[in-house]
């Protein structure tokens, strides 16, 4: 059996240019290239955020590839692990997020909140606050139940 080298998210989105201009405002991102029909449809993007690559195209509808309404909810979220997450997710909504979870602290020792982009994909913003081990996140999590 291979061994996997790398994972990548890859988001269909309704407006690829717009959803890369998005990106790089609210998360910091900074775009790699983009492969462009002479249409202007993006077939193929990447963008970097921080050390992590996430790749997207535009909607192919006529081959069955469709973003997420962005009405809707998204069964699939990406979680970025930032240094100050107070900062990010209120960037994110200043540029157009909408808050899906608010920012709050969790037994698991990480301040987190979900927001959802203009497209319809949905971000899980979060910071450590306690370095746990697994056990102690299982007693907390334990805990949760027994209230």
């Amino acid at each position: 059996m291979s061994e996997i080298h790398d994972a990548f998210p890859y988001l269909r989105v309704r407006g690829a240019a717009q959803a890369i201009d998005f990106y790089c405002r609210a998360f910091g991102g900074v775009e790699r290239f983009r492969l462009t029909e002479p249409s202007g449809r993006i077939g193929h993007a990447e963008i970097t955020l921080g050390p992590a690559t996430i790749m997207l195209s535009d909607e192919f509808p006529e081959h069955g590839l469709l973003g997420p309404a962005p009405s809707g909810r998204s069964s699939f979220a990406v979680h970025l692990h930032v240094a100050d997450v107070d900062k990010v997710f209120e960037r994110a909504v200043r540029e157009g997020a909408s808050v899906i979870r608010p920012l709050e602290n969790h037994f698991y020792g990480e301040r987190s909140g979900t927001v959802q982009d203009p497209f319809g994909h949905e971000w899980l913003l979060g910071g450590q606050i306690e370095a746990l081990t697994p056990e102690e996140m299982q007693r907390r999590y334990t805990a949760l139940f027994q209230q």
